[in-house]
C-alpha cells in the first residue's frame, strides 16, 4: 500500500511538472523578449532617442558667433556664456546681482563696460546680459534673446 502511494505521488509529480515544463512561453504570466524584438524594436528606438538628444544639446554645447547691432540688448538665460570679441558693450544687471566674469573672478555690476575676451556667465534668467554701445560681435553658448 505504501509503495503504491509513493508511486502515485511520483507519477503525479511528473505529470504536473511536465505540464509546467511544456507550457508555451510568452504568456501573460511568463513574458518572453526575443532577440528579434530587441534588434527590431528596442535598439532603433534607443538610437532615435540618442539622435534627438544629440541634436538638442549640440547647439547648447558650442559657441555661436552672434552679431548685435548698436543699441540692441543681448539677454541671456540662466547659465548662458558670453564672450565679447569686438565692439563696446555695457553689462545689464538686476537687483539680484550682476554678470559673473569668470576670467577675472568678479561680479560685474549694471552699466559697467564689458571686458573684451573675458568669459561672462549669466547666473539667472532675470534679464541680465549686454547692452551694445557699438555694433558688437560676441560668442554665445546657451539660450539668449536679442532685444532692439
Amino acid at each position: 500500500m505504501k509503495r503504491s502511494v509513493v508511486i502515485l505521488i511520483v507519477i503525479l509529480t511528473m505529470v504536473f511538472g511536465s505540464i509546467h515544463m511544456f507550457a508555451a512561453p510568452g504568456d501573460a504570466d511568463d513574458p518572453v523578449i526575443t532577440l528579434r524584438y530587441i534588434e527590431d524594436e528596442v535598439i532603433p528606438k534607443i538610437k532615435e532617442l540618442m539622435q534627438v538628444k544629440q541634436s538638442e544639446t549640440t547647439t547648447e554645447l558650442t559657441f555661436q558667433v552672434v552679431n548685435v547691432a548698436k543699441g540692441a540688448k543681448l539677454i541671456g538665460e540662466a547659465g548662458t556664456e558670453i564672450i565679447l570679441r569686438m565692439g563696446k558693450a555695457n553689462i545689464i544687471a538686476t537687483a539680484k546681482g550682476g554678470v559673473a566674469n569668470v576670467t577675472e573672478g568678479i561680479d560685474l555690476k549694471d552699466g559697467v563696460p564689458s571686458p573684451a575676451n573675458s568669459l561672462l556667465i549669466v547666473p539667472l534668467a532675470d534679464g541680465r546680459g549686454l547692452d551694445a554701445k557699438t555694433d558688437i560681435i560676441v560668442m554665445v553658448k546657451g539660450k539668449y534673446t536679442i532685444k532692439q
